[in-house]
């Protein structure tokens, strides 16, 4: 947070807010589609022109990924290993167009459980920055997204930016999304893992599962079962009972034991290829 900084369109969102009440837009691209054929009634703040929002930072032991920043930003931006993971979801967030509009912000407080976004961070233990008129502060994602379309944002606060710290050396993250198909599609299940070796071994996993419950969540019994464990190991130690708090409901997309059983070979895929990337 040492690197917040306003500028003069910020504090005037800002104040805006603050007098009222008001849907906070960026790219739009979940706000309209959900509102075609209907009026729109509701008082909007479009933030879209607000400079410095926009942009990935280097801060040395941290990374701040503005509000306005976009999937194809992502893509297109050189970044280290540790964003692998969240580089594969963006290839995967809907179709070219949506992903130049969309941001990565507007993904996670738009909060779906099936946003593709929102597992890594989890993984990547990143921090959601807020501000309103005269103050601003931090909370994890895990503690932001509080449920389906549910976060702790006030209504006289923008979310600024994201904040992932930097892990030890020799990070691997990686993302998979199961759909009825590749591209333009809603997530049945994702997962998302980040792994850091230590000759051979585990020193820290992270894995986080979303699509399986209201909101995406780390997997705590599952990280602390494998930690120190051999890497090529990783793959077969997977059971269904290190799987804690999944509770995937039926829909049209898939049934709930059809979620259950998906999220624990994509987790088993997942580790195979973060042990394959630190063994080769």
């Amino acid at each position: 947070m040492a690197n917040y900084s306003r500028c003069r369109q910020l504090d005037e969102a800002l104040t805006a807010l603050a007098a009222e009440p008001r849907v906070v837009v960026a790219g739009g691209t979940d706000f309209y589609p959900a509102r075609v054929g209907k009026p729109l009634d509701e008082p909007v703040l479009d933030i879209t022109g607000i400079q410095g929002l926009r942009g990935i930072e280097d801060l040395g032991d941290h990374y701040r990924i503005g509000a306005l920043t976009t999937w194809t930003d992502v893509l297109r931006t050189p970044l280290a290993p540790l964003f692998d993971g969240l580089k594969l979801a963006a290839r995967e967030v809907g179709g070219i167009q949506v992903q130049n509009a969309g941001t990565l912000v507007g993904n996670v407080c738009n909060a779906s459980p099936a946003a593709d976004g929102i597992p890594n961070w989890l993984a990547l233990e990143a921090r959601v920055e807020l501000a309103s008129v005269g103050s601003h502060r931090s909370l994890s994602v895990a503690e932001f997204v509080t449920g389906n379309r549910r976060t702790r944002r006030e209504r006289d606060e923008l979310v600024t930016a994201l904040l992932v710290p930097k892990p030890a050396p020799g990070v691997r993250s990686h993302f998979l999304k199961l759909g009825a198909r590749h591209y333009l599609v809603i997530s049945i299940v994702m997962v998302s893992g980040l792994l850091i070796p230590d000759g051979g071994r585990v020193a820290e996993l992270r894995v986080a599962v979303g699509s399986c419950s209201a909101v995406a969540r780390r997997q705590p019994l599952l990280e602390a079962a494998l930690r120190g464990r051999p890497l090529a190991a990783l793959e077969r130690e997977v059971t269904a009972d290190l799987l804690g708090d999944l509770n995937p409901i039926d829909d049209c997309r898939a049934t709930a034991d059809y979620r259950r059983e998906a999220a624990l070979i994509l987790i088993r895929r997942l580790l195979r290829q973060l042990a394959g990337e630190t063994l080769t």
